[in-house]
């Protein structure tokens, strides 16, 4: 069987008006460059995954413009909340309950939540945990990706590393008692990490707009262009993956900003 094509688009923040700047990047041109690269290098996809951060401030003008831009790119197209969104709005623009869980071909894709209302670190609810238990407990045969938007693993920065997921233990204790699971993938982090835990790929994607600068310890932008990710899913297991990102643009952006966004 052919592998199922999937896209991953993340951390877009984008503004409530089109054109709005984050950290003197117009977010909206940055997202429009990573789907002009998408375009060029896919002539079809079975699924986008857009796993957080669409706004910078929750906007049914954000979402909107986010929707309108990306909902050919896919067959199926799924959302994930970030600590900037707001998941009653963006059900809300498009017009059903952010979708949990599509069964491809022999696989599995889970979409979890990670925001905690009002915080900006990761944490699953009891229910969330549950519904995961649940859902593995009835894969069967097929595999599974996991989608969440925090991070569930330390990556080095000191001052991401605070808003990791705080549950993540009972997290990866349902995702080590589950051989099915091939990968876990995830944004907020707004760089690129790809590392082998037991049985399963741990994934991190690069931002559609600016980088984070991986390895330090204090808020620091990275010079790296906006990406995105694709990945194939085969029939026995397999993850094939990689990030593209933008080489025809120079974005003008604050690199100098010390002090976060």
């Amino acid at each position: 069987m052919a592998p199922i094509k999937v896209l991953q688009i993340t951390d877009s923040h984008l503004g409530v008006t089109e054109g709005d700047r984050l950290l003197n990047l117009d977010t909206d041109e940055s997202l429009k460059a990573v789907l002009r690269l998408i375009q060029q290098e896919h002539s079809s996809c079975d699924v986008l995954l857009a796993t957080g951060d669409i706004a910078n401030h929750a906007s049914v003008s954000a979402y909107k413009r986010f929707d309108d831009l990306t909902n050919a790119l896919a067959t199926n197209t799924l959302w994930l909340p970030g600590n900037h969104d707001d998941p009653v709005i963006m059900a809300e623009v498009i017009g059903a309950p952010l979708v949990k869980s599509i069964e491809l071909g022999s696989w599995l894709i889970l979409m979890l939540d990670s925001t905690a209302r009002g915080e900006v670190g990761g944490s699953f609810t009891n229910n969330e945990l549950d519904f995961l238990q649940k859902q593995l407990e009835d894969v069967g045969s097929r595999h599974v990706l996991v989608c969440l938007h925090h991070h569930p693993i330390d990556i080095g920065c000191s001052w991401l590393d605070e808003q990791q997921v705080s549950n993540a233990d009972a997290f990866f204790e349902r995702i080590d008692a589950c051989p099915q699971v091939r990968g876990v993938l995830w944004g907020h982090i707004h760089q690129q990490i790809d590392q082998q835990r037991n049985h399963v790929h741990l994934m991190a994607t690069p931002s559609s707009c600016i980088q984070f600068a991986p390895n330090n310890k204090s808020f620091q932008l990275d010079t790296e262009n906006p990406g995105y990710r694709w990945l194939e899913l085969h029939d026995d297991g397999r993850i094939e993956t990689s990030v593209s990102r933008v080489t025809d643009v120079t974005f003008d952006i604050n690199y100098d900003n010390s002090d976060g966004y």
